[in-house]
């Protein structure tokens, strides 16, 4: 049937008599009609929904007078109900944990995965992210909020200029929600604390140079011991100090400081270079000294005991010859004594033949003596034997 016979209304019954708003026919320019009479979409909307308030209606209303029917009511409130059951479905990340308190107590926490609990107001379920990593900012320029808080006090009472940064995590999200109100605010006020404790117990020279990982290591010890007596359920990474410095109000006067610290320690250096080279060297001569009188006993010592030696074996040769060891004796002592004297002794005791004597035996030691030609008995001086009783004679 066409879409504009009126005389059926079709499934969706007729239109509504006062529907007057329809575009009426177009003409042409002669006046007769161009095409068809197409309805507005509004007017079709409206009528649609007064259709549906009228089903409903009959849905909740039994008939004039009867009020509304026992099932509607009951499926809605079984719709009702189970909307409120599946409110308890949430989903766990597997960066979190999830505390889930029954009417604000803690009840248990659990991981990650699709979880229920009773919905609310019964439980509740907090989401906490466990293993991120957070970070705390301490201490800043004049821009900051609180400028101040990066001034700390030294050890050898001097001011140092500090900006460091702090490391967490969460490791107990019951503790975490629990027991601090602020949990962020609490590690940034323990770590301040825990810093400046640190620092006043160092020296300034030792926090700008070679000191700050053992400042750094003291300070995350200090902070994580602070807040587990707090029972905070945080875990200190680490502390890691971004600068340090004086103040930008003395920044000049403390490099001229640091300047005359400089020249001080290079006086101090070459000092002490010198007088490790002094105390060495005395030290090399009083060794040399002392090694030498030791050499010099030894020796002594030694010739000593060589000369007690000799005399013993002596003394045991003259009790066995005395004549002969007294004659031995005599010649070696006259040896020694005229070994530098160009005077002759010959001894005639006992001697015939005549004494053949070398030319250079009258020269001086003192100069080298020439080789000696081969001598013969007419070139050679006789010696004359004087005679003696027992004894040498001169």
């Amino acid at each position: 049937m066409p879409w504009n016979d009126n005389a059926n209304p079709g499934p969706w019954g007729s239109p509504p008599p006062d529907d007057d708003r329809r575009e009426p026919a177009r003409r042409g320019d002669q006046g007769g009609p161009r095409g068809p009479r197409r309805p507005e979409g509004p007017p079709e909307f409206e009528a649609l929904l007064e259709r549906l308030r009228r089903r409903l209606g009959g849905l909740f209303s039994g008939g004039p007078g009867q009020g509304v029917r026992p099932g509607a009511v009951a499926a809605i409130a079984a719709g009702v109900f189970a909307l409120w059951a599946l409110s308890g479905l949430y989903i766990v990340q597997p960066n979190e944990e999830a505390v889930v308190t029954t009417f604000g107590a803690y009840s248990r926490s659990t991981g990650p995965g699709l979880r229920y609990h009773l919905p609310a107001p019964i439980e509740r379920a907090e989401k906490v992210p466990v293993t991120n990593l957070n970070r705390i900012d301490i201490g800043g320029g004049q821009n900051a909020d609180t400028p101040e808080e990066s001034l700390m006090l030294t050890a050898d009472e001097n001011i140092v200029n500090l900006t460091f940064s702090v490391t967490w995590r969460i490791n107990d999200a019951a503790r975490y929600i629990f027991q601090t109100r602020n949990p962020e605010e609490a590690v940034k006020a323990v770590a301040e604390s825990a810093m400046r404790e640190v620092i006043g117990a160092t020296d300034l020279n030792q926090i700008m140079t070679t000191g700050r990982g053992q400042v750094e290591t003291q300070t995350t010890e200090l902070i994580q011991k602070t807040l587990d007596a707090w029972g905070a359920g945080v875990s200190v990474v680490g502390v890691q100090i971004r600068s340090a410095g004086p103040p930008p109000d003395v920044v000049a006067a403390f490099k001229d400081v640091t300047k005359a610290q400089q020249d001080a320690d290079s006086a101090v250096n070459e000092a002490n270079t010198y007088s490790n080279r002094v105390v060495n060297e005395a030290r090399g001569d009083a060794s040399r000294i002392v090694q030498a009188g030791q050499a010099y006993r030894e020796q002594a010592v030694r010739e000593a005991a060589g000369d007690a030696a000799r005399f013993d074996s002596i003394e045991t040769e003259y009790r066995r010859a005395p004549g002969v060891t007294r004659e031995r004796l005599y010649l070696e002592t006259m040896e020694r004594v005229l070994d530098h004297s160009n005077k002759v002794v010959v001894s005639g005791k006992g001697t015939n033949a005549p004494i053949v004597l070398p030319p250079d035996v009258f020269k001086p030691r003192s100069a080298p003596a020439p080789a000696a030609p081969p001598q013969t008995d007419q070139q050679a001086p006789q010696a004359q034997a004087a005679p003696s009783s027992g004894g040498p004679s001169q």
